[in-house]
């Protein structure tokens, strides 16, 4: 993947990672790299099936590592190594990543940072021979600065991994050590871009755009930092939060521009103080929405030091839709509205996986795809489901206009989480939500996923909602069901049921609105197409493509009547795609057959969108006379 991974933050120099690593595989508690007869299939088999959570996740536990010495095998970054396009395509429950490079010459001017998309789960980096820091979570960035590390020669950098699967605590999404059914194979290790960058030694750390609709205005926080020549602490970054070193109060300008595109002209600017909130009013707002997912370009500047020394002002280009979510009450009934407007929800379940990559996209262009899929479908949201992306495939939806449901990928679903898992799942749940706000396709966040590792609902609820107050949240999705075990505390903006095949009416509850966060099912084996060569899991079957389709549009039709008669503002089919033996997908694994008809597709839904319109006004959210 050459494209840049950090599209919401992009500085124009960096140095890509990914390609052929050396790589060896282990399992066992202490492994050392060099040790005979850790590699292999079966190494999945090795781990208790309800281990204990450990705070360091077996971070102590990686031998000595191989510092200058070549590993046997070899591996493709940043394919997980369970996936066939990574080279191993087995899984591997201690990995050792190796690699060697060189520094650009001119970067010697500023500071170096090794940046790594997302490891699953728990790593520890080498950079010639020097421990520069270690991370644990699946499912976020994280970087190290390794200037001090570097020879400016060829440089060595070492990985090792661990990841127990659902063998441990921690958030795991579907992922399991035996699938079947509706769980699907592990992606371990090194599955997002490993990349460099170089900055100034005052640079910006991170930066938090909100959007205001009303004050026709954007809040920046423009956070930075000062590097300082002192060696890597051996344990920094154990968690995303501690990765920031504290914020430097330097002078920052900010340009917003009538689009992306590099020519575009200055609408607006202000200035202000890095780590310190300050405000930039937009004239003539033009709104991002499904049908005009307008972008505006932003440039921040970090002034620090004289302008006449290289490298003294950081530069970073990033973008803001504007925006509003909210929940309102129209006639009775609590709406969600976008821009004040109410949009029916209509989305798609979207596990995000791969037959080649599993949970990495073999390009970005396929990336991009499964977004233009369900726009073309006429879909105007998808539930990211269990899993989170790479940043380039928020990008695509921002870019694309389609509005993003974001699940927190669960702990395992057949226990209750220890205290050390319930610490690694917040943890990692605040990383999520710093990470994916950048973006303003997403519009909800789902904490819980029915019941799975479910507790304290009401507080975690309480927890997102403080870090982001402007976004949408179904605590426990399907939970609105009274009949089932799973916890609906009422602290959420969405009374959430799931029903199979259904669709079925959602009971209504105050100041929530309805949603019907997982429906359909409706399976289609593809001769050709499909991942085992017999058996296969579905709620319900079809026939052929046109069974599939009429059966399909009928739901549709259920669904009309049910946001006439019964407030239903959201519903989200299962599935977009088959995955591996579970057949239920509107595409199949593979992404070559559609198996319904797309024109009749569209224009059902065409129908139902006709519908909330004629009913609510599509200016002020109000009932229609």
């Amino acid at each position: 993947m050459p494209e840049y991974p950090r599209p919401h933050l992009v500085r124009s120099s960096w140095l890509s990672l990914n390609g052929r690593w050396e790589f060896q595989g282990g399992r066992g508690p202490a492994a050392p790299a060099t040790a005979p007869g850790h590699s292999g299939p079966g190494d999945h088999d090795t781990l208790s099936d309800h281990a204990t959570s450990d705070d360091r996740g077996g971070l102590g536990d990686h031998g000595d590592p191989p510092v200058g010495q070549r590993l046997p095998g070899r591996v493709l970054v940043p394919f997980p190594v369970e996936s066939t396009l990574s080279g191993i395509g087995t899984t591997h429950e201690r990995m050792w990543y190796r690699r060697t490079f060189r520094v650009p010459p001119d970067w010697a001017v500023g500071r170096v940072h090794l940046h790594f998309g997302a490891v699953d789960w728990a790593c520890r980096v080498w950079v010639n021979g020097v421990a520069v820091g270690a991370h644990l979570g699946g499912y976020d960035a994280f970087s190290f600065d390794i200037t001090l590390c570097l020879n400016w020669r060829e440089e060595e950098v070492l990985v090792h991994v661990f990841d127990p699967t659902d063998g441990g605590g921690q958030p795991v999404g579907k992922q399991r050590r035996h699938p079947g059914g509706i769980f699907y194979t592990s992606a371990s290790g090194i599955w997002q871009t490993v990349w460099l960058e170089p900055t100034p030694a005052c640079h910006v750390s991170r930066l938090t755009l909100t959007p205001d609709l009303a004050a026709g205005a954007v809040h920046v926080v423009v956070n930075a930092v000062a590097a300082e020549d002192a060696p890597p602490a051996p344990d920094a970054s154990i968690d995303h939060a501690a990765a920031a070193a504290p914020d430097a109060a330097v002078p920052v300008r900010v340009e917003v521009r009538a689009g992306m595109a590099a020519g575009a002209a200055t609408v607006a600017a202000g200035t202000g103080i890095s780590g310190q909130p300050f405000t930039v009013e937009i004239p003539d707002v033009r709104v991002w929405s499904p049908e005009d997912p307008f972008l505006y370009g932003v440039t921040v500047t970090l002034a620090d030091g004289p302008s006449d020394r290289p490298g003294a002002h950081d530069r970073v280009d990033s973008y803001v839709g504007m925006r509003s979510v909210e929940v309102v009450e129209v006639s009775g009934e609590p709406r969600p509205l976008l821009n004040g407007r109410f949009v029916f929800h209509l989305g798609l379940l979207d596990q995000g996986y791969w037959p080649d990559g599993v949970y990495t996209a073999p390009t970005d262009d396929e990336l991009r795809r499964d977004i233009e899929m369900a726009k073309e479908l006429g879909f105007t949201c998808i539930r990211k489901h269990a899993k989170v992306e790479p940043a380039r495939w928020y990008h695509w939806a921002d870019r694309l206009g389609m509005l993003v449901w974001q699940d927190m990928p669960s702990m395992p679903h057949d226990r209750n989480p220890d205290e050390a898992a319930r610490e690694r799942f917040e943890a990692e749940l605040r990383a999520l939500v710093e990470q994916c706000r950048a973006f303003p396709s997403v519009i909800g966040w789902v904490p819980f996923n029915e019941g799975w590792g479910q507790y304290d609902v009401q507080r975690i609820t309480e927890t997102v909602r403080a870090l982001d107050p402007t976004r949408l949240i179904s605590e426990n999705s399907g939970s609105a069901d009274p009949g089932n075990h799973w916890i609906d505390a009422g602290a959420g903006d969405v009374a959430d049921l799931h029903a199979y095949p259904g669709p079925a009416a959602v009971p209504a509850s105050a100041g929530r609105c309805r949603a019907l966060g997982e429906f359909g099912g409706i399976g289609l084996p593809a001769a050709g197409h499909t991942w085992h060569s017999a058996g296969g899991f579905s709620y319900e079957w079809a026939a052929s493509p046109g069974a599939l389709t009429d059966r399909y549009l009928g739901m549709i039709d259920e669904l009309r009547a049910l946001f006439r008669e019964r407030g239903l503002s959201i519903a989200i089919y299962t599935q977009a795609t088959d995955v591996e033996g579970e057949y239920n997908g509107l595409v199949t694994y593979d992404r070559a057959f559609l198996k319904v008809d797309p024109n009749r597709v569209r224009a059902a839904h065409r129908q139902l969108y006709d519908d909330a319109a004629r009913t609510i006004s599509p200016v002020t959210g109000s009932d229609s006379e």
